[in-house]
């Protein structure tokens, strides 16, 4: 069987390829809870949330892509199955059946601020030891805390 080499010391592939398949783990988990409370949600602000989850399950989808092929490249087979996620993930679970606005955006708030502190935590634990997947999960981190600010400010009222 064929196995993509990375030029990349085997420790740093191990700790490397961690911290890349537990943010796409969360990352798929992320467009799944996100797309879940835009199917269900209800209520006066529903348009503009509506919209605003479509732009969470986009950014989750395009940073998955990257994080996956990532992984890929630095030899790691990267893992998005429904169990893998759903054994892995430490996003809280989107609730079953509608949801009101104000709870939507509640439940929103805690999974950014649950994923954004996740990657946080691998951006820790992989320091400078590959600074490409540094960047990676630095682009990352930035995108869902503008989701996080933007569902908190949502929130005020």
């Amino acid at each position: 069987m064929y196995a993509v080499k990375s030029s990349l010391p085997d420790t740093t592939v191990k700790l490397v390829g961690e911290a890349l398949q537990g943010a796409l783990v969360d990352l798929v988990d992320l467009s799944l809870v996100a797309k879940q409370t835009h199917w269900n949600i209800l209520g006066a602000r529903f348009r503009s949330i509506h919209l605003q989850l479509d732009d969470v399950v986009s950014t989750a989808r395009a940073h998955a892509d990257t994080v996956a092929e990532r992984a890929a490249t630095v030899g790691i087979s990267p893992d998005g199955r429904a169990a893998t996620v759903a054994s892995h993930s430490g996003l809280p679970t989107a609730p079953e059946g509608w949801q009101q606005d104000v709870d939507a955006i509640r439940g929103m708030v805690a999974a950014l601020a649950a994923v954004v502190a996740r990657m946080r935590e691998r951006l820790e634990s992989i320091g400078d030891t590959d600074l490409v997947t540094q960047d990676v999960l630095v682009q990352i981190t930035k995108d869902l805390e503008k989701h996080h600010w933007m569902f908190q400010a949502e929130n005020v009222g």
